[in-house]
């Protein structure tokens, strides 16, 4: 019996020591301090992580509390990375809320390759960025007026704007979210690839150095339909050698994700074509209208930019997707109608 009455008594200390733990460990480090301390969460910090940053700055007074409060609210793994202005007179559930919420100064903003810019609108609004209908109105009609820019080629910046992830403050102007984008794309595309830019303008369009803009504005264009075509990366090249090969040869593009592409209305390609869409009145339209469309259909990413510089050297004029997104190439009608025959009979 007083063994018992030990073992309760010795529960009791601990469970009481276990609750002052997390009531001063959840305590402001210094109450009634008003004074911001700026904190940056990476991508990809863990709730760990992000307790030894917090710590570091002096904002919570446990790691151990801060953690275990996390995980026993199920937000261990719902803390959003950015920015954010914490102070010490915040008690710990004060700033796990704030993180959970993203209610950061600036937030990471991951833009996915293929993106459209009414797509890269609409996370910009849902990550705090900006307003989606500004922006789109800026990146449809004011190309021309980022003129430090000289390679834009376009009134359109769809193709300029290069996905990657970007630490953007909140509430940033339009104007100046396109500008971190065409920053973005003048040092990982322009600087690294103009030699090549220019060789394939020459060569597939016989445009010359001083038509750079103009030879820039096609070759996106060529890697915007293999971005949206292309679901594996061996395809890439293929995909662009057949849209060379059908330019050369006066055939019509005849490629699905241009049939209901609309500037600043599109997101994600239809999911089915039917006969009707292909009747579809727009230039963008490669059933209807020969040659390449006005210009890009999505922003493409590096790899496909790459592959419209850098085609196969093959003779392919026709590809049909097979239902995992990999494609069968053929060099002529009829190799085409058989893979078209054999796909649908999954027989290839």
């Amino acid at each position: 019996m007083g063994a018992t009455k030990g073992y309760l008594a010795a529960l009791l200390i601990v469970l009481n020591a276990a609750v002052w733990t997390l009531v001063l460990g959840s305590r402001p480090v210094t109450p009634g301090s008003s004074t911001p301390v700026r904190v940056a969460v990476p991508r990809g910090a863990s709730a760990r992580d992000v307790a030894k940053i917090l710590v570091r700055n002096r904002v919570i007074r446990s790691p151990f509390v801060f953690l275990l409060t996390c995980r026993m609210s199920g937000k261990a793994a719902k803390l959003k990375p950015g920015v954010y202005e914490l102070t010490s007179g915040m008690n710990l559930p004060e700033i796990v809320r704030v993180l959970v919420r993203g209610e950061a100064l600036q937030a990471w903003v991951t833009i996915p390759e293929g993106y459209t810019i009414r797509q890269i609108g609409d996370v910009l609004q849902e990550r705090g960025v900006t307003n989606a209908e500004a922006f789109v109105h800026a990146a449809l009609t004011k190309g021309f007026e980022f003129s430090q820019y000289p390679f834009i080629g376009s009134e359109c910046l769809e193709g300029y704007l290069f996905p990657d992830t970007y630490l953007v403050a909140r509430g940033t102007q339009p104007e100046r979210v396109i500008e971190r984008m065409l920053d973005a794309f003048e040092h990982k595309v322009l600087v690294p690839y103009r030699p090549q830019i220019e060789r394939a303008a020459l060569r597939h369009f016989g445009l010359q150095a001083q038509d750079f803009a103009q030879g820039l504005h096609k070759l996106l264009t060529v890697a915007s339909l293999v971005e949206r075509e292309a679901k594996i990366p061996k395809d890439r090249p293929l995909i662009a050698a057949v849209i060379y090969n059908r330019l050369k040869r006066g055939l019509k593009l005849e490629i699905d994700a241009t049939v209901t592409y609309v500037p600043g209305d599109s997101r994600a390609n239809k999911s089915r074509i039917y006969l009707r869409d292909l009747k579809t009145d727009s230039p963008y339209n490669t059933y209807l209208h020969p040659g390449l469309p006005p210009g890009p259909i999505c922003n493409p990413g590096l790899a496909s930019i790459r592959a419209a510089l850098e085609p196969a050297d093959v003779d392919y004029l026709y590809y049909v997707a097979r239902p995992d997104g990999s494609h069968v190439f053929s060099r002529t009608l009829q190799e085409h109608n058989r893979a078209k025959s054999a796909v649908r009979k999954g027989n290839l």
